[in-house]
């Protein structure tokens, strides 16, 4: 396949999508800017109706904007809806696969046809994908029949069908068991590890999923962006001390020498208790106002003769960067996303 034009690909400039609902307008994308250049692979998390959907729909040219410009491969969403198609594809996980009544390799050819793929093509590239996802004893088999992670791997493959340059995943491994996820995990970076330039939208409410995969990570509430960087930046945000983890063979008077040293914020014991010298040994989370405060800890467990077994540095997770920024976890609502968000009043 022809690469797509030069230029970021996916662009969107003051998107904005109302939906005319009664008794009030609700406003799903309030003045959207994004910019994701080719071959990055982009997340965007956000509660329910925080209008990542919404976001994917109007990419995916299967909805309108009501005001404001979006460009994929450098085409227009509006106005060049045909060409996008051509270059791009979408994964929804929790969907229906197609036709039941249809074989695995049957729903496959029908969407190379689709497509615009010769019959010859199609089969072929029917035969590779199968393959490609695992679903070689399935061939033959009808969609109905198939399981969840089965469902899913031929919802990939049909993604895969026209070769794209831009994948658009939607919640692509929800409901599926840890080992099925994995694999369509490993399928998506195969794909794009295949061809450079090769560019992907991922949303999922699977934090460590998005750590992962991410490139970078939009944040997304109420239609729109609170936070956009990488996993590692959007993390540095939220620490605001240098947390710890330190095992040693023993420590006879608890953690109060430690909480006295230059730096220690605290120090919480975490295992069989002051003075016990076990198997296991004695875990202390500790919080330190910079990380070079180490340094003191190290030096007074040595000279008190405390042996040090491990040391590790806890770093936060989107997770903790979500909750900060949105006041809420993913699986929790609010009030106003339950009763919808009036559109502004003009003025």
């Amino acid at each position: 396949m022809t690469p797509p034009t030069p230029g970021p690909a996916i662009e969107a400039r003051a998107l904005r999508r109302i939906y005319k609902a009664k008794p009030n307008p609700v406003v799903a994308l309030d003045g959207v800017d994004l910019e994701v250049p080719a071959g990055e692979l982009f997340g965007l998390l956000g509660p329910n109706g925080a209008g990542k959907t919404t976001l994917i729909k109007i990419l995916t040219t299967l909805l309108l904007p009501t005001s404001g410009t979006a460009r994929v491969a450098g085409f227009d969403v509006v106005t060049e809806t045909a060409r996008i198609r051509r270059v791009m594809n979408m994964v929804s996980g929790g969907e229906q696969s197609g036709y039941g009544i249809l074989t695995v390799r049957e729903q496959l050819w029908m969407f190379s046809q689709f497509y615009g793929l010769g019959t010859r093509q199609g089969w072929r590239r029917t035969d590779e994908l199968i393959d490609l996802v695992g679903l070689a004893e399935q061939r033959l088999q009808r969609v109905s029949a198939l399981s969840t992670g089965q469902r899913q791997k031929l919802n990939l493959a049909r993604g895969f069908i026209n070769d794209p340059w831009i994948l658009f995943l939607d919640e692509p491994t929800l409901g599926l068991d840890v080992s099925a996820a994995r694999d369509v995990r490993d399928h998506f970076r195969n794909w794009r590890a295949a061809m450079p330039g090769r560019t992907a939208l991922l949303t999922t409410h699977y934090m460590a999923e998005a750590d992962e995969l991410c490139d970078r990570v939009a944040i997304v509430d109420r239609g729109r962006i609170l936070a956009l960087g990488t996993p590692a930046e959007l993390k540095r945000r939220v620490q605001k001390e240098s947390l710890f983890r330190i095992e040693v063979d023993r420590l006879p008077d608890g953690t109060a020498s430690l909480a006295r040293l230059p730096g220690v914020l605290s120090a919480v014991l975490s295992a069989a208790g002051p003075g016990v010298v076990s198997p296991d040994g004695v875990t202390v989370s500790l919080a330190l106002a910079e990380d070079g405060a180490l340094a003191g800890v190290v030096a007074a467990l040595a000279a008190a003769g405390v042996r040090l077994r491990g040391l590790a540095k806890s770093e936060p997770t989107l997770e903790d960067v979500f909750v900060e920024l949105v006041g809420r976890g993913l699986d929790e609502t609010d009030e106003a996303d339950e009763a919808g968000r009036p559109a502004p009043t003009p003025g």
